[in-house]
């Protein structure tokens, strides 16, 4: 079974932790539970795929989407979508930077990740996250 849920949220620092929320609350409502690492992975990424919107996103921008689809094998796959035009880069780093690890946390946690670009109208920034495998 697959099921899939979309919502919008102001671009505010506020929405980051209502977007892990929703989140965290559809997967939980679809069967997986508190310590089901897709779960948790989900409810991380999302949170740092709305940070960028929020901290990045176009100035002019009042909403970004968020969305969240359970796949049949317990997978979930989480988007963030904007207005904006620039795709995301991991970037360089140094010791002490107390931000711009964002991307590079991503690519640790998620399966695979991307852009799909919306033409004019933005972009979707995606990550998928494998299902714990059965015991």
């Amino acid at each position: 079974m697959l099921r899939r849920h979309s919502f919008r949220l102001p671009r505010h620092p506020e929405s980051v932790a209502l977007a892990r929320r929703r989140v965290r609350d559809h997967l939980a409502a679809w069967g997986h539970g508190a310590d089901d690492r897709a779960l948790t992975d989900a409810v991380l990424l999302v949170s740092e795929l709305a940070t960028n919107v929020v901290r990045h996103g176009p100035r002019a921008e009042r909403d970004f989407e968020v969305a969240v689809t359970a796949l049949a094998d317990g997978s979930c796959l989480v988007e963030v979508s904007d207005g904006g035009l620039r795709e995301p880069r991991p970037r360089r780093v140094g010791e002490s930077a107390e931000h711009g690890r964002g991307l590079h946390l991503v690519e640790h946690l998620a399966a695979a990740w991307g852009v799909w670009s919306r033409g004019h109208d933005g972009k979707t920034v995606w990550a998928l996250v494998h299902a714990d495998p059965p015991r």
